[in-house]
């Protein structure tokens, strides 16, 4: 049972060391994220700034190729936030599960050991009883032997009396 024990602390830890990880990856993520829209920010500052300097077309032909790399790589933190999130949940689920079968084997466990309790109760209350019925007996087995040892003794007087008698006669 203690070793039961141990095994899912083992399972509790490593479990907690994932969730440790995921959640440094989810906030590594987001200060990524967060780069990202720093540098989006700046971006837009500088081609405002520019727009006044340069030709609507040229303007638009500029930000494009700008934004283009932003957008895809905002695209691919975007899917990689999302395949954490999965991640994220199917490993909660794992653990909602894990949990539920430690309290269910916990619980079976619990009841295990109160059904030896109340066997190992009603073993010493038998015991006891057996041992109060051998002091009975043994008291009354006394009694028999004292009883015997006193007609005995009582014989043997009677004996001598007798043997005492028939040499008178």
């Amino acid at each position: 049972m203690e070793a039961d024990f141990s095994e899912i602390r083992n399972e509790l830890q490593s479990q907690d060391a994932l969730w440790r990880r995921i959640r440094l990856k989810c906030q590594q993520f987001h200060k990524e994220l967060l780069k990202i829209r720093e540098y989006k920010d700046m971006q837009e500052i500088q081609i405002k700034h520019q727009s006044s300097c340069v030709q609507p077309t040229e303007q638009l032909e500029y930000k494009n190729t700008e934004l283009l790399p932003l957008a895809q790589s905002q695209e691919y933190q975007r899917e990689e936030l999302n395949k954490i999130r999965n991640h994220f949940y199917r490993e909660k689920q794992s653990h909602r599960s894990e949990q539920e079968r430690m309290k269910t084997e916990i619980s079976d466990l619990t009841e295990e050991l109160h059904q030896k309790e109340i066997t190992i109760a009603t073993i010493m209350e038998k015991a006891s009883l057996l041992e109060r019925q051998l002091k009975m007996e043994l008291e009354i087995k006394d009694k028999l032997l004292a009883k015997q040892q006193l007609l005995d003794f009582q014989y043997k007087v009677i004996k001598s009396e007798n043997t005492h008698l028939k040499e008178m006669v």
